[in-house]
C-alpha cells in the first residue's frame, strides 16, 4: 500500500475509469466516476439475476454479499457487527436519528455548517416533541468552535450531531475533538460522513463517534443507491429503530418479536444485491490504494485549485476552516453560479452549484451567494484543474 500516489498510479486509476476519457469530472462530492471494477461487479450480478432468478442468485452469492459489511468495517476501523448496509447516507442517518426518543426540553446540538436534510429532521422532531435545536458557533477559522460546544453541555443535551464535511465548502469540522468531548460527557455523537468517507482517512476509534453515516456514490466511487451506517454497541443497544421488518427483527411468537442485536437492526430485508456488491467493490478499491494516500492527493489538488482560482480577478473562493479537503467553492462576480456551471458543462467540465437552501444556518451568518462547487478526486490531474481555471478566467 502506497503512502504517496505517483503519476503512474494516477494513469492506472484513469485507465480503470472510462469516464475520464469523456469529461473533466469535478463533481465528486455529488457523485464520483466509478472504476470499471465497480460497474462490472454490478452489471455482472444483474445479468446473472436476469437469467437465474433473484432469490437464486442471491443465494449463490451469499458469502460475497455477507462480506460487504466486513469490508466496510475494515475501512472504518470497526467490527462487522457494527455495520449496517443501506440504500443511502440519508437512510443511514435517519435510521439512527429517528430511533432517539426526545422529550420537551431535550437539546440537540449541531454545527452551523449542517446540511439541509439533517436540519429538517431536527426541526421536525423539535415540533413533534418539544426538543430544542441549538447551533454551535464557529471559531475564527470557520470550523465548529469546540470551546462553544463545551460551554453548552449540560444534562439536557441528549445528542451532538454534526456534518464532517459540509456541502458548501472545503471545511473539515474537528470531528475527533468533538468525539472526545462527547465521549467524556457521555453524550451520543452522530457524525454525517457523507462527503468525507472516501476522501479522508476515517477511523471510528479516533473519531469516538457513536454513529457514522456514509454513502457509496460520492468519494467512495460506488454505485448510487448505496449507503452504510456504523453504530457503536453502547448506542445501538439503547435504540429501537422507528421501523422494523423480518430482517431487522425476528417474530418469535404471535405477540412477541426480538430486535437484531447487531447492525442488521437498522437494515431492511429488500435490497439491490448487485449494488451492495458494487459498494463492496468500491470499498476494496479504495483500500487497495490506501485512504491516507487518497487524502494526501485530494487535499493537495484542491489546494492547488484554490490557489489558481484566487489569482483570477473577479473570482472569490469561499472555503473556510483550519483543515480543508477536496471541495472548492467559488463565485464569479457578475455571473450567476448556474451560468458558470452551464458554461463549464459546455466545455465538458462537470461541477455543481451550492445554494443557501442547503445550508441555512451557515447562510444566516455568512450571506453567501450561490456558489460553483468543484470537487476533486485522486484520478483528476493538474491539467484538468488548469482547464477549469482557464474556463473560469474567460467568464470572469
Amino acid at each position: 500500500m502506497t503512502t504517496t500516489l505517483r503519476e503512474e498510479d494516477v494513469d492506472r486509476f484513469r485507465r480503470d475509469t472510462p469516464g475520464t476519457e469523456e469529461v473533466v469530472h469535478l463533481n465528486n462530492a455529488g457523485s464520483a466516476l466509478p472504476p470499471r471494477q465497480v460497474t462490472d461487479t454490478v452489471l455482472d450480478y444483474l445479468r446473472e439475476e436476469s437469467v437465474r432468478g433473484g432469490y437464486e442468485t442471491a443465494a449463490a452469492h451469499a458469502d460475497r454479499i455477507q462480506a460487504v459489511p466486513d469490508a466496510i468495517a475494515r475501512f472504518l476501523g470497526a467490527e462487522a457487527a457494527d455495520i449496517s448496509v443501506t440504500d443511502s447516507a440519508t437512510r443511514s442517518w435517519q435510521a439512527v436519528f429517528y430511533a432517539f426518543r426526545f422529550e420537551p426540553g431535550d437539546r440537540i446540538l449541531t454545527c452551523r455548517s449542517e446540511y439541509a436534510s439533517n436540519a429538517i429532521a431536527y426541526l421536525q422532531i423539535a415540533r413533534r416533541t418539544g426538543a430544542v435545536v441549538e447551533v454551535i458557533e464557529d471559531d475564527e477559522s470557520g470550523q465548529l468552535d469546540v470551546a462553544d460546544l463545551e460551554r453548552r453541555l449540560d444534562d439536557d443535551v441528549k445528542l451532538i450531531a454534526i456534518t464532517h464535511v459540509p456541502t458548501q465548502g472545503g471545511l473539515v469540522n474537528p470531528a475527533e475533538e468533538v468525539g472526545a468531548i462527547a465521549e467524556s460527557a457521555g453524550i451520543p455523537f452522530l457524525l454525517d460522513a457523507c462527503q468525507s468517507a472516501g476522501q479522508l482517512d476515517l477511523d471510528v476509534r479516533r473519531l469516538r463517534c457513536d454513529a457514522l453515516s456514509g454513502t457509496g456514490r460520492k468519494y467512495l466511487r460506488g454505485p448510487r443507491g448505496t449507503g452504510f451506517l456504523y453504530t457503536h454497541p453502547r448506542l445501538r443497544d439503547r435504540l429501537e429503530p422507528a421501523m422494523l421488518d423480518l430482517h431487522s427483527a425476528t417474530w418469535t411468537a404471535p405477540a412477541e418479536f426480538e430486535i437484531a442485536p447487531d447492525g442488521r437492526r437498522f437494515e431492511t430485508w429488500e435490497r439491490n444485491h448487485g449494488l451492495v456488491l458494487g459498494l463492496g467493490a468500491a470499498v476494496e478499491y479504495a483500500q487497495q490504494i490506501g485512504l491516507a494516500a487518497i487524502e494526501e492527493r485530494v487535499t493537495a489538488l484542491a489546494a492547488r485549485l484554490r490557489a489558481d482560482l484566487s489569482q483570477i480577478a473577479g473570482v472569490s473562493v469561499h472555503d473556510q476552516g483550519k483543515r480543508k479537503c477536496g471541495i472548492v467553492t467559488f463565485s464569479v462576480a457578475g455571473t450567476d453560479a448556474a451560468e458558470v456551471q452551464t458554461a463549464l458543462a459546455a466545455a465538458k467540465i462537470n461541477t455543481s452549484v451550492a445554494r443557501p437552501t442547503s445550508y441555512q444556518y451557515d447562510q444566516e451568518v455568512r450571506r453567501l451567494p450561490d456558489m460553483v462547487r468543484a470537487s476533486v478526486h485522486y484520478y483528476n490531474t493538474e491539467d484538468e484543474l488548469r482547464a477549469l481555471a482557464e474556463a473560469v478566467e474567460q467568464l470572469a
